[in-house]
């Protein structure tokens, strides 16, 4: 019983450790084996329009060479974002299926596999039969989920499921959402569909056959929705953020996988039943727990429209002191000292939730440092960005000190990103072409940081990587940085909005526009993406993505100067 209860907390955990280090991945595009030319022979080619008579043709091997060459690297490009979707959805997959195994130890679940595996031993007339009528009972517990995964996919798309994710609405109510979740986990009320129609269902699970068996899974997803339905709602959200068509519907078939292979299990070998533990008070347990996390990840949707939309509710320690106080709580429940509606007395503290009492308190110990400005490296890609924080010691500890420009603050968007977005330290230009004019003054090459409030890899190289002293001092010594955010929803002036030629969408926002020049320029929509130029905006070296190697992000950085100082 004791270990059973060590693996349920340890499984919850890295449950939704998962989901969270799942969205971070999705972020990143390798650049590595990706090359860029400039373009020279697309721009000559606009600027004739007439032939000189005493115009002499060469064999057009330049002109084709640099074509294929520009062919390939939108090949290789397309290839990476290929590759790059591919890993996101078995990120989204096994996700699903750690959700799947979660949602099986449930109250709503666990107690029903003796019922069910009883049901199908008993009918049948032999093991054989049995096990058949659990494969069917499973299979048709995957195609329900899949069939609301893809419905879900098929509504909104792929180009609407990316919006999602930095839509402000969208966004607030996720947080909304999660905030329901969480209450109906911890036992406030419990989220079930309509009783009449429930019941209906679960009538036609009578008739038999394939029919009735698949009424009988039906009736199975009916009665456990309100165990089961946050965490579908939770990695609905999580899949639907990542932009992917598919994502929704992979997300239902790992969850389904999951949920459906302990029936067919127990059904082939029924005295496995045996080693379950009994149902009892610590069922309740896993669903405040979940509960706990369930308000923790819902921070992390209002923190990423109080960015966008430059709100300013959620400073980093502010956020910090609301996750301390949360998950102090959730050590004091594990103690046995805070008694929810639907928990059961705890008359000893056991060996398993002592242990988790430590962790979680250590966790707690360890974030109290971050509301003085500590780095907090481990979590840093999940808090709002270093500069949002107002009492900062760190500040000056990282590099050499930058050499304050007093003509900063008139350079353009200055107020918009310097005080919330901009880690201490830095001074970037945050519009291209006032980097490239500054670079041209300084003679040294720009560095385009594609950025974005909500992007927690973003956080992580802002944290990990620029904070060590041989990268900052590069950065703030050697490059002119230009910072751009691809995802804030700050208006453009009137005669700055534009249609693009690139996507064909009227430009109306400075992330809109910087998103525009990315996808445009690059053939990217991924952050972070770091492009070396020279002043007259021609690539350097292969741009390159998140890298967490210090000594090879400083390799890069370093291989840019090289390449600036050859080429002048």
């Amino acid at each position: 019983m004791k270990n059973y209860n060590r693996f349920i907390l340890s499984f919850i955990f890295l449950f939704f450790s998962y989901t969270s280090f799942s969205a971070v991945q999705d972020t990143l595009v390798s650049y590595d084996d990706l090359e860029f030319t400039d373009g020279s022979s697309q721009e000559n080619s606009e600027e004739i329009s007439e032939v000189p008579d005493d115009l002499v043709f060469s064999d057009g091997t330049d002109t084709v060479s640099k074509d294929t060459a520009s062919a390939t690297e939108t090949q290789k490009a397309v290839s990476v974002t290929d590759t790059e979707e591919k890993r996101s959805l078995w990120g989204i997959f096994i996700a699903g299926l750690l959700g799947g195994f979660a949602a099986f130890i449930m109250p709503c679940i666990f107690p029903m596999v003796p019922l069910t595996v009883s049901f199908f031993t008993k009918k049948s007339g032999s093991r054989a039969q049995a096990v058949s009528q659990a494969l069917l009972y499973g299979l048709f517990i995957i195609v329900i989920y899949v069939a609301l995964g893809m419905l879900i996919s098929i509504t909104f798309g792929s180009d609407a499921l990316n919006a999602l994710s930095t839509n402000g609405i969208f966004n607030f109510l996720f947080f909304l959402l999660l905030l329901v979740f969480a209450a109906s986990f911890f036992g406030a009320f419990e989220i079930t569909l309509p009783s009449s129609f429930v019941n209906k269902i679960d009538a036609k699970s009578d008739k038999g056959g394939f029919v009735g068996m698949f009424f009988m899974s039906f009736s199975l997803v009916l009665v456990s929705f309100s165990c089961t339905g946050p965490i579908i709602g939770t990695l609905l959200v999580e899949a639907a953020s990542k932009g992917e068509r598919l994502g929704p519907a992979i997300g239902m078939l790992g969850f389904s996988i999951a949920l459906a292979i302990p029936f067919i299990l127990f059904a082939m070998f029924p005295s496995m039943l045996k080693s379950l533990p009994k149902s009892g008070g610590w069922l309740n347990s896993v669903k405040v727990v979940l509960g706990f996390l369930e308000l923790a990840f819902a921070l992390k949707f209002l923190s990423n429209v109080d960015l966008a939309y430059h709100w300013n509710w959620l400073d980093r320690e502010v956020f910090l002191s609301l996750w301390i106080v949360i998950f102090a709580l959730l050590g004091v429940y594990l103690l046995g000292k805070i008694k929810f509606a639907h928990d059961s007395t705890v008359n000893f503290l056991s060996v398993p939730r002592l242990a988790f009492s430590v962790i979680v308190f250590s966790f707690v110990v360890y974030m109290v440092p971050g509301l003085w400005g500590a780095p907090l490296k481990s979590i840093s890609a999940f808090l709002p960005p270093s500069a949002t924080q107002d009492f900062d010691l760190t500040v000056g500890n990282f590099g050499s000190a930058a050499k304050h420009d007093p003509t900063a603050k008139d350079r353009k968007y200055y107020s918009i990103f310097h005080e919330r977005g901009t880690p201490k330290g830095f001074e970037p230009y945050y519009d291209y072409d006032e980097a490239l004019a500054a670079a041209k003054v300084a003679n040294k090459p720009v560095l385009i940081d594609f950025t974005g409030w909500n992007c927690v890899n973003c956080r992580k190289m802002e944290a990990n990587v620029w904070t060590d002293p041989k990268v900052a001092n590069l950065l703030k010594t050697e490059f002119i940085m230009a910072e751009l955010f691809v995802d804030d929803k700050t208006e453009l002036a009137e005669d700055e909005k534009y249609k693009s030629e690139y996507s064909g969408k009227n430009i109306k926002t400075i992330g809109g526009k910087f998103s525009d020049f990315q996808a445009s320029k690059f053939n990217s929509n991924s952050q972070p993406l770091y492009v070396i130029v020279d002043t007259d905006g021609n690539v350097l070296i292969k741009p390159k993505g998140a890298d967490y190697d210090i000594d090879s992000y400083a390799s890069y950085l370093q291989e840019g100067i090289d390449a600036f100082r050859a080429a002048n």
